[in-house]
């Protein structure tokens, strides 16, 4: 999501009755709060819930060597800027928190949610304290695992069914996510198990969305084949828009890619670095539908997953017909 999670598209979602969540990759403690004093300029309900979502990955051991601090060292002040500002959700992406961080945070009754890719992760979630499980399936955009949303969500559903939330001590719930870009995806995770859903790049084509007009325009131009798994960008499997750009990469420079991942080296980086004039052209693409302000897409989202689930509800007999 990176530029496009910004306080006004969070903002927006809250007003439609979500909960917006800022995406805080690279942002400085006085950058985050600068973010969250936009969005509480933007809420129609200034005491409305909003979220803040962080990369923190694992360093070292027998992580990956592309893996780095995108903090650089200022998780604790971040952690503050969150406390401070009373926000209602914090969201750790590619790795699992910190056990102090979410023990601050609960103190100051903040739930926490953990993404994961695999069922896997989540007892090492779990282990952390965390409140919430979001899983992704590998359908999703951006940082992905490769396990179908249809095997991760069920599973993760029962990965989670005696788990406490230390905050509440209510069960720890599921949220679903991955290529969720209308109702029937919600519809298909709350009969998965999961209490609710986390949308996106989705967002990514809407009016308040902080995507430049060319990112939208792909977004919504995409086709069922135009998506593909890269390394260049962060040294992690991304779902992204099959470019040229990443099409040169994927078809003709694996072993350059392989290379310099070993190495600790994104490859996109040293791209720029060699040639700046790839910037736009090398962008993540990610993929949606049309845009349209964040509100219809709320609307829309509810709306369409109460059809498919009358629809669905619809084809249930308690009785044989026979």
């Amino acid at each position: 999501m990176n530029v496009a999670a910004g306080p006004k598209l969070a903002a927006a979602v809250t007003n439609a009755g979500g909960i917006g969540v800022i995406g805080g990759i690279r942002l400085t403690p006085k950058m985050l709060q600068k973010a969250i004093d936009e969005i509480k300029e933007h809420l129609e309900d200034k005491n409305a819930p909003f979220g803040v979502d962080l990369l923190i990955p694992q360093i070292g051991g027998n992580a990956r060597k592309t893996n780095h601090d995108y903090t650089e060292g200022k998780l604790p002040e971040l952690t503050e800027v969150i406390i401070r500002n009373k926000a209602a959700l914090f969201v750790c992406a590619v790795g699992v928190p910190p056990k102090d961080m979410v023990d601050k945070l609960h103190a100051a009754g903040i739930p926490v949610m953990n993404m994961v890719g695999h069922p896997k992760h989540v007892p090492k979630a779990l282990a952390q304290g965390v409140d919430i499980i979001c899983a992704q399936g590998g359908e999703g955009g951006g940082h992905t695992g490769d396990t179908p949303f249809s095997i991760l969500i069920p599973a993760c559903v029962d990965l989670c069914k005696k788990a406490k939330s230390p905050l509440t001590g209510q069960p720890v719930v599921v949220v679903a996510a991955g290529g969720i870009a209308d109702g029937r995806g919600l519809a298909a995770s709350l009969s998965y198990g999961a209490a609710g859903v986390w949308v996106g790049t989705r967002f990514v084509a809407s009016e308040e969305a902080g995507a430049p007009p060319i990112h939208k325009q792909l977004v919504v131009s995409a086709g069922y084949d135009d998506t593909a798994r890269t390394l260049i960008y962060s040294g992690r499997p991304m779902s992204v828009r099959k470019t040229p750009y990443v099409a040169s990469w994927e078809d003709h420079r694996q072993e350059e890619i392989r290379k310099l991942t070993s190495q600790g080296k994104i490859p996109h980086e040293l791209e720029l670095e060699a040639h700046p004039e790839k910037s736009v052209e090398g962008r993540m693409w990610l993929m949606g539908k049309d845009v349209k302000p964040a509100r219809a897409i709320v609307d829309e989202l509810v709306t369409t997953a109460a059809q498919a689930l009358d629809t669905a509800n619809s084809f249930v007999l308690t009785k044989s017909k026979l």
